[in-house]
């Protein structure tokens, strides 16, 4: 099973950045001998490791969309069909009826039209790119800096504490951990650690009235005013998960995040929430505080 496991890891290494949408030969997403090697292999595994392989490349190839290009997003419709590509995938191994080029071909197919329905805005961007696709930008800072820029104070945090959109590391959930704090973060990523969550900021439950402090530095308001400005952008469901997050603050709590959402932001009920914000150098964004009054 590890050899297996590491066969993904590879094969993901490899097509690492390339180009879905171009169909040319020296561009074309290929199998590496690692994943040739365990293909001709692949009869010895039982159906219970079958389902782990199946789950782990689907989470290893959303991992890597999302490593591409942040404003992706995979609700879990779109989560089950890529699940089924990777099953249909193995099965179609197994068999050994097909030439290893045809298969080959047929799943990197179905990457491509998966992506095509699931992203529509892709095919606009990467159709006429280069081979190669630079990631868009999507780092995890430090959490000093992080601090600053949210205009978090140490000694007035509240508990408990979630960080959404944590990143892969969960940076500023171990700082306020070590610091005492009941720290918990959310993310696309699969974690160690139990105080790492793996989920979609759409989907997670945030509850009502149940957390303290909220924080999200270029995580989830960058994404909310991404899809709004797009044609095709899930807007509508950004501004529900909003209300949702504000409402899961308890009397007190604060939501610290950047950028600034003053297209909502305005409509906000200031008899429920207080709203201060604070300027972030020379950037023409801010960051914003809401606390829940009532």
């Amino acid at each position: 099973m590890d050899e297996h496991l590491k066969s993904i890891d590879k094969q993901i290494e490899f097509n690492q950045g390339k180009n879905v949408f171009l169909d040319d030969n020296e561009t074309k997403l290929r199998f590496v001998d690692e994943t040739i090697k365990a293909i001709s292999n692949i009869g010895e595994l039982n159906p219970g490791d079958e389902n782990i392989l199946t789950d782990y490349a689907t989470d290893k190839a959303i991992e890597e969309f999302c490593r591409i290009n942040q404003y992706y997003t995979f609700n879990p419709q779109a989560k089950n069909d890529l699940r089924e590509i990777y099953s249909k995938l193995f099965s179609v191994i197994k068999a050994g009826k097909s030439p290893l080029e045809a298969i080959e071909k047929d799943h990197y197919e179905n990457l491509k039209r998966w992506l095509q329905k699931t992203n529509p805005f892709a095919e606009k961007i990467y159709a006429g790119a280069d081979r190669d696709i630079n990631p868009v930008a999507c780092s995890e800072y430090g959490a000093e800096l992080q601090l600053d820029i949210l205009h978090l104070d140490i000694r007035t945090l509240t508990n408990p504490v979630l960080d959404i959109g944590c990143g892969k590391h969960g940076t500023l959930v171990g700082y306020f951990r070590q610091l005492g704090f009941d720290a918990t973060g959310i993310d696309r990523f699969t974690f160690p650690e139990a105080t790492l969550i793996n989920s979609d900021w759409l989907e997670f439950a945030y509850g009502t009235e149940k957390w303290g402090t909220i924080t999200s530095n270029l995580g989830f308001s960058n994404h909310f005013k991404h899809h709004n400005l797009r044609d095709d952008g899930n807007y509508m469901e950004y501004a529900r998960k909003y209300m949702d997050i504000l409402k899961s603050l308890k009397t007190g709590g604060k939501f610290h995040y950047a950028p600034d959402l003053p297209f909502i932001e305005r409509y906000l009920d200031h008899q429920q929430f207080e709203i201060e914000q604070f300027e972030i150098g020379g950037f023409d964004f801010k960051t914003t505080v809401i606390k829940r009054l009532k």
